[in-house]
């Protein structure tokens, strides 16, 4: 494809995210973005099928034999209301794209678009994978669920995620553990309500869930080995009804994240073994409910390797990121079944030390970095599926 070429589909890149932008959708309801994806995979003659609710696969054949390597971009945005003061902010209430899935979702667009028109220079099989609700309930599973890692069978699989913390252009990756895994729990605990006036014909809640949130931390402090990483976040307290009455109910509600999954089995009866305690102490009861979510995202050391090559070779500025994230992401599950690599991509603004980051109401991206993740997917696309 000609220099001329790409400007004009780096164009429609900026373009679709804008428009995107403007539109954010919450998981399993992006079907204005769904119906982009489609349209203009179509229009580029690449197949194109629906899965799981509003996911897209395209799927794009080369003219050589090779390898089969699929492409992930997610598509939901998140329930917060705008201020990044773009001129094509959100024109939903309470809907943003504040992760940058807006980006993702243009540029893997852009690649697809362009690498159609070079089908018969491709090796193998490109899959394109547009996902649903990768901020929850999570899209991938669905996905896998559907087939898109089979028929023909996916060899290994890569995404890119934005940053604010790398400068635009820049791409970053690691071996191994790149994102935590992340569990979700709910603890209700049970005593008696009563006037606040007298506090020993009642057994409050309140304090004893707050003796919880405390006691809690001593898991990753005291009971976890320092070297492996462990974050218990206590995100809800939702209890009372007054400030003279004595709750007889309060809930808690939090996140637990780690990178080992040996010690992810171990801490949901570590939390229960506290509360319990503090429970019977005093005189309270309780329920407690664990939901398993993202496991940890894992790199192949090999894939890798293979991938950072290619990038520097087209002249990309790879780093190599000392530490994981704690954040999580349910493109692991996608990493399961097929050697995987995360890829971050900078988008920080030149100048700006302390950028809002993703999730944030304020989160904005240097769009000149759009161009370079269309180039790394192309990179990739050319050259992974005869190497992988």
């Amino acid at each position: 494809m000609t220099e001329a070429a790409l400007a004009r589909v780096f164009d429609d890149v900026v373009g679709w995210r804008r428009r995107i932008h403007e539109h954010p959708e919450l998981g399993f309801e992006e079907q204005r973005t769904s119906a982009l994806v489609e349209e203009t995979l179509r229009a580029a003659g690449i197949a194109t099928t629906r899965v799981a609710k509003t996911g897209v696969m395209g799927v794009l054949k080369g003219g050589k034999p090779g390898k089969t390597v699929a492409f992930r971009a997610d598509m939901d945005a998140l329930p917060l209301d705008e201020r990044s003061g773009e001129p094509f902010s959100s024109k939903v209430p309470g809907v943003m794209h504040a992760c940058g899935h807006d980006a993702h979702t243009a540029m893997l667009l852009g690649a697809a678009v362009s690498l159609a028109a070079e089908r018969d220079t491709l090796a193998g099989t490109i899959k394109f994978f547009f996902q649903p609700a990768e901020e929850g309930p999570g899209g991938a599973l669905p996905m896998i669920e559907a087939g898109v890692m089979r028929d023909p069978d996916v060899d290994a699989v890569l995404m890119l995620h934005v940053t604010p913390l790398l400068p635009a252009g820049t791409f970053g990756t690691k071996h191994g553990a790149m994102s935590a895994s992340c569990d979700d729990f709910a603890v209700t605990v049970r005593g008696r309500g009563g006037h606040g006036a007298y506090p020993h014909g009642a057994v409050d809640t309140i304090p004893i869930a707050a003796e919880i949130v405390t006691s809690s931390q001593r898991i990753a402090s005291r009971e976890i080995d320092p070297l492996q990483p462990v974050v218990i976040s206590i995100g809800v307290i939702r209890g009372g009804y007054r400030r003279n009455i004595i709750a007889d109910r309060t809930v808690l509600e939090g996140t637990i994240r780690c990178l080992d999954e040996t010690v992810r089995k171990g801490i949901p009866d570590r939390l229960e073994r506290i509360v319990k305690g503090i429970c019977d102490a005093h005189r309270a009861s309780y329920d407690i409910e664990f939901e398993f979510g993202y496991p940890s995202v894992y790199n192949a050391p090999e894939l890798v390797d293979r991938a950072v090559s290619i990038l520097r070779d087209a002249g990309d500025t790879v780093v190599m990121i000392p530490e994981p994230s704690m954040g999580a992401e349910d493109f692991a599950y996608f990493a399961q079944r097929a050697p995987g690599c995360y890829l971050r991509l900078g988008v920080g603004f030149p100048g700006v030390d302390d950028p809002a980051m993703t999730h944030s109401p304020e989160f904005r991206l240097d769009e000149r970095a759009l161009t370079s993740g269309v180039r790394a997917f192309r990179a990739l696309a050319h050259a992974l599926p005869a190497r992988v």
